[in-house]
């Protein structure tokens, strides 16, 4: 157990020095922005090193289809979830859009909205789907409501989706969009100038000011400290790992431009394009700390499912199948925790790509470390 402590060091008039507990998405977007803003930032991961890791022990951000669906969240989360998801939009499109007028290539960002789609058998519960999220975006007064979409819209839109059993119904979701996952936490990493990434440094114990590393005797100090590890963050946070798997196929001659949900009565199934001819399917959640390779059961009826709304996926090829767990509290949802010299951000559950710039830029201006008016998006100082 750690004994002694080092006291933080400052680095420069009005700079600090900031310790990160996590690599993921939290983690980079925290040391990407704290370090443009002058400040001496040290990130500790247990990884081997910041490349992506598909074996469902990596960053859960990986993991992920990068879908930012504020609208198609309102299913099972509330307002104020899908609120912080618009605000995290703004974020994305500011950051990506300055990384592609800065460098090529830029990580994959699209906004052109996205699909919900059923087959005519399940248009019921489809129906039940919409008109909560229609209501709840009525309520909110929000601009972007879902609107459906008749067989010659849907066609003009995208070509490739359609039923081969029959009619199949669709609904517009405006201002939703996409982001590759992979190319940001890449980007956000690489891009960070000045941090130093402390690998294969498992994070034991997180004390304001302080954080103590697996075999250090000595607890490391820092001005404040930021726990961002997810359900690395056990015992010291009461949070358990939810169950995601994606499917990665590589299906050139396949035209898909917009994310798309399947609404059915069992499933929830996501189809989304990425750069390269790559489409990746995947699932909500699964109530399971299983981090164990995907079944056979479960690629079937993901792949089937994808198939039965985009029929040329029959000849894709598959790239790989990732599982992963991703973090949740007991109420499934986030939470930020700030007291003198620590803060934590955690329970991002499935929506991790949609909530995280909201969270971090709350916690960095409740912090007073940014302007609560400003974008994630700032120059240097000085």
């Amino acid at each position: 157990m750690p004994s002694d402590t080092l006291m933080p060091a400052r680095t420069r008039r009005g700079a600090a020095h900031m310790g990160i507990a996590g690599a993921g998405l939290l983690g980079r977007l925290l040391a990407w922005t704290l370090s443009r803003q002058g400040h001496a930032v040290s990130v500790f991961d247990p990884a081997p090193g910041p490349a992506p890791r598909f074996d469902g022990l990596g960053a859960a951000g990986f993991t992920a289809a990068g879908m930012l669906s504020p609208l198609a969240e309102l299913e099972t989360a509330d307002p104020e979830l899908a609120a912080r998801g618009w605000d995290s939009l703004r974020h994305w499109e500011a950051l990506c859009a300055a990384w592609a007028r800065r460098r090529s290539p830029a990580p994959h960002f699209a906004r052109q909205g996205s699909l919900m789609v059923t087959h005519r058998s399940d248009l019921g519960a489809a129906h039940r789907v919409l008109n909560r999220l229609c209501a709840l975006a009525r309520a909110q007064d929000w601009p972007q409501q879902p609107h459906p979409l008749d067989a010659p819209a849907l066609r003009a839109l995208e070509p490739d989706l359609h039923s081969s059993t029959g009619p199949m119904h669709a609904w517009m979701l405006p201002g939703e969009g996409q982001i590759d996952t992979v190319q940001a936490l890449q980007t956000l990493q690489t891009d960070a100038e000045g941090v130093q990434w402390h690998w294969r440094a498992n994070v034991e114990t997180v004390r304001p000011g302080t954080l103590g590393l697996a075999g250090e005797a000595t607890l490391r100090g820092f001005d404040q400290v930021f726990d961002v590890r997810g359900v690395g963050a056990r015992p010291e946070c009461a949070v358990r790992g939810v169950r995601g798997e994606l499917v990665w196929l590589h299906a050139p001659g396949v035209d898909l431009r917009r994310p798309v949900r399947l609404l059915h009565p069992r499933h929830r199934v996501y189809i989304v394009p990425r750069p390269g001819d790559l489409v990746l399917v995947g699932a909500s959640e699964l109530e399971s700390e299983d981090r164990s390779a995907m079944s056979l059961r479960s690629a079937v009826e993901l792949m089937a499912a994808a198939h039965s709304v985009l029929p040329g996926l029959a000849e894709a090829r598959i790239v790989r199948m990732d599982t992963n767990l991703r973090p949740a509290l007991p109420d499934n949802r986030p939470e930020i925790h700030t007291e003198t010299g620590l803060t934590r951000i955690n329970g991002l559950y499935r929506h991790g790509w949609l909530l995280a710039p909201s969270l971090v830029h709350e916690a960095l201006t409740h912090l007073q470390l940014i302007p609560e008016t400003s974008t994630l998006l700032l120059p240097h100082h000085g």
